[in-house]
């Protein structure tokens, strides 16, 4: 090779890694405009300098008016802290699971977590029953809710013990576990006072609106686990591309690694799921969307999809917020949206994106 064309393959590569870079740097600085123009939207309307005045003022210790800190830190900052913690959660294991099953449909609810929270939510809420006793009220919600969204991961790694594993059946044991708790729900509230019956359906279709400081650092500690996690597996990922024989050759365990990752994003969607409900198509839109720009690498995938998850779900939360008085629930709004651009995506995606 002589040493103009490794001087071109090393700026092909560079100018290919830039790409990458770039989007996810794009996708942040977008997000961190989105933060300030997100409190600024509800019912109370405040400019957007008024609310960058407010949360400057806050963090320096200055005086600020009671109403707008009420407003502004009490109420909309959690909630949009919360949808990028949450975006960035779905994405993150919308992306993992795509490649983990080599299923371009896959997302995190694809393990029965979503209708695990849901069953635990109903009974709590229509029963008054929690798991652990002793615990009442909207804590009883969020442990029922974490409690039973483990469970269909649970039934997979109790499989696992017994025989191989393949992605299908990691995929169908979920599906039974979610069929049956799906059922369970529909009878629970079908027996549900009309109070009770929105509350769980809240749950089923997702709602930032209980987010608070007080529960921001526990969904902040699971996603950042999980995103760790997986970018430390980004590689591997990478080589179950192969498939299994091709990742064995290369020393990668892929049913360990399968499992590992699946337990990781289940634990972490349980998490968000428990103060959330269930948000859809973010975690599966996010990732094809940042295939699109930067490829399949793994290793710029899933912290890009993060990046853009985030991003994603603020813009959600706020059209949820401004198409009526009392607000939409987000779940709502992603799936209203996630749906087309979701089919239009499957229409225009060129295969190599997969490879």
């Amino acid at each position: 090779m002589s040493k103009e064309e490794f001087q071109k393959i090393r700026r092909d590569y560079f100018k290919f890694i830039s790409k990458k870079v770039t989007f996810s740097i794009i996708c942040i600085l977008i997000s961190f405009i989105a933060i300030v123009l997100s409190v600024t939207i509800g019912q109370y309307s405040i400019s957007f300098f008024e609310s960058y005045e407010v949360i400057i003022d806050h963090l320096l210790n200055r005086p600020v008016d009671d109403m707008y800190f009420h407003i502004i830190w009490e109420l909309r900052m959690p909630r949009t802290l919360m949808a990028i913690l949450v975006g960035a959660g779905l994405a993150v294991g919308g992306a993992a699971m795509q490649s983990i099953m080599r299923n371009p449909l896959a997302d995190p609810y694809i393990t029965g977590v979503s209708s695990g929270a849901s069953l635990g939510a109903a009974i709590s809420i229509i029963l008054g029953i929690c798991i652990l006793p002793g615990i009442t009220g909207q804590a009883s919600i969020v442990v029922n809710a974490f409690l039973f969204s483990l469970i269909p991961i649970s039934v997979m790694l109790v499989i696992s013990n017994f025989r191989k594993v393949t992605p299908t059946m990691m995929i169908l044991s979920c599906i039974a576990v979610m069929y049956i708790f799906t059922a369970t729900t529909s009878m629970l509230m079908l027996s549900a006072n009309p109070n009770d019956l929105a509350e769980v359906y809240v749950w089923t279709v997702g709602t930032l609106g209980k987010a608070s400081w007080s529960n921001l650092p526990i969904v902040a500690a699971a996603v950042a686990a999980g995103l760790t996690l997986l970018i430390v597996c980004s590689k591997n990922l990478n080589v179950l591309a192969m498939g299994d024989k091709g990742a064995k050759s290369l020393g990668v365990n892929p049913t360990h690694l399968r499992i590992t990752c699946m337990a990781a994003i289940a634990l972490m969607t349980a998490t968000i799921v428990s103060f959330t409900g269930t948000i859809g198509f973010v975690g599966l839109l996010a990732p094809h969307v940042v295939r699109i720009f930067i490829g399949s690498d793994n290793k710029y995938l899933i912290p890009c999809s993060a990046a853009f998850g985030a991003l994603l779900l603020i813009c959600a939360d706020s059209l949820a917020k401004v198409i009526s008085n009392t607000g939409l629930p987000v779940g709502v709004i992603t799936a209203l949206i996630g749906g087309p651009l979701f089919i239009i995506l499957l229409i225009k995606m060129q295969k190599r994106v997969w490879r």
